[in-house]
C-alpha cells in the first residue's frame, strides 16, 4: 500500500502503458483518474480497476492538447478524488515509422502537442495547487527514442528529446517547492502504438526491433507500471530530475 491516501491522475489511462500503470497505483492504493480521448475504454478500465481495489476509480474525457480539457480533467480528480498528489503525463501519439519528409506538417503537430505542449498545460493548472499543498510527484512517460532515436520516427524522436529536457528543467525549478519531476524512457512496447512505430506488425518487423533489445522482448505495461510505482512514492522521497530506461538494455 505505498500509495495508500494518495490520488494519482494518470493520461492516456484507458490502454497500453496507462492503463498498467493505473491499475498497478490502484493496486497499491491510490485512488486513480484515468483521462482519455476515448472515454468508453477509460471507463472501462475504472470499472475494472473499482471492482478489484479498495481505492476509488473514475474516468474522464481529455484531450491533453486542449488547454479547456486538461483544466476539466484536473478540476474532475480534485472533484471526485481529491487532491491530486501524483500526475502522471502518459498519453502519446505518433506517426507511423516513415521517411521524415512523408510526414504531414498536421501529423508533427499532433505529435509535439500531446507529448510536449500537454506538459506545460497540465503543470499550468497542477503546479500552482501543489505548491499551495507543500509538494507533489510528476512523471512524464518518454522513450528511448529521445535517447537513442530510431530511423523513420524523427519527429516522434524530437518530442521525446523534448519531454526529457523538459523533465530535467522542471525537476530544478520545482525542487524549492517539494515537486517531483521524473521520466521514464520506455523501450517500444506491446502497446496499441506498436505496430505505428514498426510501420507494420510483423512476425519479421517485430524481430527486428526485439534483436535491438539485450534482454530479447518488448516492455510490457508491467514493466512500465513498476518503475513509475518507485518513481511516485515516498521511496523516491530524494529523487528527482531521473529519466529512467525501463528498456531491456537498449540504450546502454
Amino acid at each position: 500500500m505505498r500509495l495508500e491516501g494518495k490520488t494519482a491522475l494518470i493520461t492516456g489511462g484507458g490502454s497500453g502503458f496507462g492503463e498498467g500503470i493505473a491499475r498497478r497505483f490502484a493496486e497499491e492504493g491510490a485512488n486513480v483518474m484515468l483521462a482519455d480521448v476515448n472515454l468508453p475504454a477509460a471507463e472501462k478500465v475504472a470499472s475494472e480497476i473499482s471492482g478489484t481495489f479498495q481505492g476509488a476509480a473514475r474516468a474522464v474525457q481529455a484531450d491533453v492538447a486542449v488547454s479547456d480539457d486538461v483544466a476539466r480533467m484536473i478540476d474532475a480528480a480534485e472533484r471526485d478524488l481529491g487532491p491530486v498528489d501524483i500526475l502522471v503525463n502518459n498519453a502519446g501519439v505518433t506517426p507511423r515509422n516513415q521517411p521524415m519528409l512523408d510526414v504531414e506538417v498536421e501529423e508533427c503537430d499532433r505529435v509535439d502537442a500531446v507529448k510536449v505542449k500537454a506538459i506545460y498545460l497540465a503543470a499550468r493548472k497542477l503546479v500552482p495547487l501543489m505548491r499551495e499543498r507543500g509538494g507533489g510527484a510528476i512523471l512524464n512517460i518518454a522513450s528511448t527514442a529521445g535517447v537513442r532515436p530510431r530511423p523513420g520516427l524523427v519527429w516522434y524522436n524530437g518530442s521525446k528529446g523534448a519531454a526529457i529536457t523538459l523533465t530535467r528543467a522542471m525537476a530544478v525549478e520545482l525542487a524549492p517547492d517539494r515537486i517531483r519531476v521524473n521520466a521514464l524512457n520506455p523501450v517500444a512496447g506491446e502497446t496499441p502504438l506498436l505496430h505505428m512505430f514498426m510501420g507494420e506488425d510483423t512476425p519479421e518487423k517485430r524481430a527486428q526491433f526485439v534483436s535491438t533489445i539485450p534482454l530479447g522482448r518488448f516492455s510490457q505495461p508491467k514493466d512500465i507500471a513498476n518503475a513509475a510505482l518507485y518513481l511516485c512514492s515516498d521511496e523516491a522521497d530524494f529523487i528527482t530530475g531521473v529519466t529512467l530506461e525501463v528498456d531491456g538494455g537498449r540504450c546502454v
